[in-house]
């Protein structure tokens, strides 16, 4: 017997299933990404078609005002903005939700290069910026420490304003580079006019690294997902309970700790289904699928590979628990949408995780690395029905209280306009 099933093949994502870039041209230009956001009202994403950028004529023809009803924004990220991340969703979320807030977002990336290389394109696309008139450039805190010099040694033509997913240094980067990053960093935020932080946790780093409290507004991503599109079939595959872990391929994601807890668990208690982009770092993927294909994971674990928005839905639907013990996630959009489909969390006492659910309240949380702790956490789920649901509706009841996307949305562009009305009242 095989030692995991695979679901179909790697499905395109919803959230990336529209989108057609356009480069921006000229030169070295194919290095960037401009791309804007069109759309008719705040449409589900995968409705929204990215198209090339508007004409820069037309955006400074049309000024700087703060109530214009097509305010231009630009969003300097680095790479290919559709990549399947919690941070890089974020901003196609209220790129989506832009037309409906009388805005529209470009994006300007930076090249994926070695750091520091991709630092060398700054002056082309803050040039760009400026050519396109934008009101406000929102600078993505993965390509900060790139545009930190630039904005070090001149002002940009626009406001800048920081849209932060990780604190000062990174996250995905080993001491050294983090040592090097966190000065650039804090060097692009210094002369920010607002820092947008996507959690509190993130928010509480920002401050600890000497960031005054009053820059930063917390706009979180949103509690929902979508409407499932059809009912899953059976997935306990015959099983006691069904577990979720909703993650790419990753060190920090816990993955191969998880499968370690999940193995010692008797065979015929549960089944694990994982859903996730497994190609982000082949030499990880190597060691996740060698663990896999030992005896005792044998037909107990199921990959989906990435799927739509609305597939996610379906499986959180009909599973019985969530479980992700990622080291370092600055918010973890997955944990509270899991929650408000009524989903007890499992996971690290790390990370956003203890700001989202209590331990023994909404989930069960447990020392990083404890194996053994998070073993017996789904040990514990998947034999009392009645713990599931007695935690269940209390994640239920959490999650709720915190905003959709389109109130998230609704945060986002209203802290724009006021960091705008500001300047232009001065």
């Amino acid at each position: 017997m095989s030692a995991v099933a695979k679901v179909g093949d790697w499905a395109q994502d919803a959230y990336a299933q529209t989108v057609g870039f356009a480069e921006t041209g000229g030169g070295s230009e194919s290095d960037q990404l401009a791309v804007d956001v069109g759309g008719e009202g705040a449409r589900e994403l995968d409705g929204v078609a990215l198209t090339a950028a508007e004409d820069p004529g037309v955006t400074e023809r049309r000024g700087r005002d703060v109530n214009d009803p097509h305010l231009l924004l630009c969003m300097i990220t680095l790479g290919d903005p559709r990549r399947l991340t919690g941070g890089y969703l974020y901003h196609l979320r209220m790129a989506a939700a832009a037309p409906a807030h009388g805005a529209r977002i470009v994006f300007l990336s930076f090249p994926p290069r070695p750091f520091p290389l991709p630092a060398l394109a700054a002056p082309r696309l803050f040039n760009r910026t400026c050519r396109l008139g934008a009101h406000a450039i929102l600078l993505d805190s993965i390509a900060a420490a790139f545009a930190g010099p630039w904005l070090a040694a001149r002002s940009a033509a626009a406001p800048v304003i920081g849209v932060l997913h990780q604190p000062p240094g990174g996250i995905d980067h080993g001491p050294v580079r983090s040592r090097l990053q966190a000065p650039l960093d804090q060097l692009a935020y210094r002369d920010t006019r607002l820092l947008l932080a996507a959690s509190e946790l993130l928010a509480d780093q920002l401050v600890a690294a000497g960031i005054d409290r009053g820059r930063i507004r917390v706009v979180p991503p949103g509690r929902d997902v979508a409407a499932a599109v059809a009912e899953q079939p059976d997935l306990r595959a015959g099983r006691t309970a069904a577990f979720l872990c909703v993650a790419n391929w990753i060190a920090r994601k816990g993955i191969l700790e998880l499968l370690d807890a999940f193995a010692r668990l008797p065979p015929e208690l549960a089944t694990l289904h994982l859903v996730g982009d497994e190609e982000v770092d082949p030499a990880y993927a190597a060691r996740v699928r060698q663990r896999l294909a030992t005896p005792d994971l044998a037909g107990r674990v199921v990959l989906h590979g990435v799927l739509s928005r609305e597939a996610v839905a379906g499986l959180y639907k009909r599973v019985d628990a969530f479980v992700l013990p990622a080291f370092q996630e600055p918010y973890g959009t997955v944990w509270g949408e899991a929650m408000a489909f009524g989903l007890p969390v499992v996971g690290w006492r790390a990370g956003n995780l203890p700001y989202l659910a209590d331990d023994g309240r909404e989930g069960l949380l447990v020392l990083p690395g404890d194996i053994d702790g998070l073993a017996g956490a789904l040990r514990l789920l998947a034999a009392d029905p009645s713990l599931r649901e007695r935690l269940g509706q209390a994640a239920r009841r959490r999650a709720l209280a915190r905003p959709t996307w389109e109130q998230s949305a609704a945060l986002f562009f209203a802290a724009i306009r006021g960091v705008l009305a500001h300047r232009d009242s001065r």
